[in-house]
């Protein structure tokens, strides 16, 4: 035993010093781009009568309201302009352009260890919405949403380890001028940020300057268009089966310019799509699928997201029920359609119905995060900070977030089955001749960092730990929390020259 104990010390010690310092990639319990796809709410021949209905929806109804240009560039591509101005999408035209359309596609960061590898059944969560609200939980009130708020977010997601992505999660609403707007959402979030970062347009007018703006960022043109850092969250759909025209001559400017799309329908269910979960799922896949005709018209092979977000509704009263079962399985099945064609795929999950981060946006955030990570969903948008079925955003519930979704990934992680984690002999050395326990045990200590995920703000003290450390609230905790980040200087932050070429070219809001 005396011989043992240096060893066993040393061992510990080692151990110690591994803890506090973060662990390389490889062994953290949780990274970005773990493969799901455990869980198919479709069975095989559910998924193939989807696609075959999405194809007669195509074929049969197709689409209203084409730009002119859109029509000239489908019909380029051999679909059919009915006389009812409706666009019919041919079978054959349908698997033609599947068969060109982008797999396995990266999305990049500014800095090179956020880039998202969305081939297979890859994993990642992130931001997204367009709340106009933010939730003030210490005043229990909402109000609208700023430049200031939105660039906050995007220096808090930034040091969150299980925030993949963010994409713009607030409207500023203290910027009038539409144009004014779109630049400081771009600038608010790349200065927060150097993970991926998704913005949108609202005119099509105002992607030549977007694009302007985003060269400067990158250090010139060419560098953009070899590591694009931002994509556009493209609504070229309004549901049901119609072309959103403003919208589709954005996308046309995005992909000219090099930037990757998400082609993004949401549909309500009962409203704006069938009320059935198999129905609104088909309507979003046959919408997608059009977009996946016209991105691939206009340049084959470039990036875009198959990003089918159908959203149930409350039939009882007309309100989104982001939080819903319901909710869940739509992103679930989404995915497992993503998985069906081989296309990178993004839906929301993560929304709570809850205004306030409590216990009901708990149980809502965490259903349909864990569903849609173990359907291998490759974007799960939405995923943290959203409220009042996206109408608020809070910062404090984005950093709680974080935690539940560390949770969610450690269950898409699964359980792995090897010769060691049976742990046989582990057994034998404990049961026979040993302690009788495994608290310290060389592969209880060695794996307690590789296997588990702790909680960053979860409390799991006993209730005389709790009380002898003055009862900490969990939101009070997410408070200071963000007081800390946000009293540091954004690493994401331009430098000085940059900073003021983009300051002289555009009216930015922030100081």
């Amino acid at each position: 035993m005396t011989d043992q104990s240096p060893r066993r010390s040393g061992g510990r010690d080692a151990r110690r010093n591994a803890r506090s310092h973060a662990l390389p990639d490889a062994m953290r319990p949780v990274r970005p781009g773990l493969s799901g796809g455990q869980y198919k709410p479709l069975s095989d021949a559910d998924v193939l009568r989807i696609h075959h209905t999405a194809l007669d929806a195509l074929e049969q109804i197709g689409l209203a309201d084409a730009p002119p240009s859109g029509v000239e560039i489908l019909t380029g591509a051999g679909a059919v302009l009915g006389d009812d101005g409706r666009i019919r999408f041919p079978r054959a035209l349908v698997e033609d352009m599947l068969a060109k359309a982008a797999r396995g596609i990266t999305l990049y960061g500014r800095d090179p260890r956020h880039d998202l590898d969305l081939s297979g059944t890859r994993v990642h969560y992130g931001t997204a919405g367009a709340a106009v609200h933010l939730v003030d939980v210490h005043g229990r009130e909402y109000r609208d949403s700023t430049v200031q708020d939105l660039h906050d977010a995007a220096r808090i997601a930034d040091q969150l380890e299980n925030l993949h992505f963010f994409q713009r999660a607030m409207v500023c609403r203290d910027i009038l001028d539409n144009r004014e707007m779109d630049l400081n959402t771009i600038y608010a979030c790349c200065a927060g940020t150097t993970k991926h970062v998704g913005v949108s347009f609202t005119d099509p007018d105002y992607v030549a300057d977007g694009f302007d703006m985003l060269h400067l960022i990158a250090g010139g043109e060419a560098q953009w268009r070899a590591r694009p850092f931002v994509s556009n969250s493209n609504c070229f759909v309004v549901p049901p089966m119609k072309f959103a025209t403003e919208s589709c001559k954005v996308m046309e400017g995005v992909i000219a310019g090099g930037m990757p799309v998400l082609l993004l329908s949401a549909g309500m269910a009962g409203a704006t799509a069938p009320s059935t979960v198999a129905g609104a799922i088909v309507q979003a896949v046959a919408e997608c699928l059009a977009g996946v005709v016209y991105v691939n018209a206009i340049a084959p092979g470039h990036p875009a997201i198959f990003g089918t977000w159908p959203f149930g509704l409350d039939l009882r009263t007309g309100a989104m029920t982001g939080g819903s079962g319901e909710q869940a399985l739509l992103t679930a099945g989404c995915a497992q359609m993503h998985r069906f064609y081989d296309l990178p795929g993004g839906a929301a999950a993560g929304i709570a119905d809850a205004k306030l981060p409590d216990m009901q946006a708990g149980w809502e955030q965490m259903c349909s995060n864990v569903m849609a990570g173990l359907a291998g969903l490759n974007m799960i948008y939405e995923a943290a900070g959203m409220h009042a079925s996206l109408l608020g955003f809070c910062h404090e519930s984005l950093i709680l977030g974080d935690d539940i979704i560390g949770q969610a990934l450690r269950c898409v992680r699964g359980i792995e089955v090897t010769d060691e984690t049976l742990a046989l002999e582990e057994i034998r050395e404990v049961c026979i001749g040993g302690p009788g326990h495994y608290l310290g045990t060389g592969n209880t200590l060695s794996r307690m960092q590789t296997d588990h995920v702790y909680p960053s703000l979860g409390d799991r003290t006993s209730p005389k730990e709790w009380v002898e450390k003055d009862r900490p609230d969990l939101v009070a905790r997410a408070s200071a929390r963000k007081a800390a980040i946000l009293s540091e200087v954004a690493a994401a932050r331009f430098d000085p020259a940059t900073d003021a070429a983009i300051r002289a070219r555009f009216a930015i809001h922030l100081d």
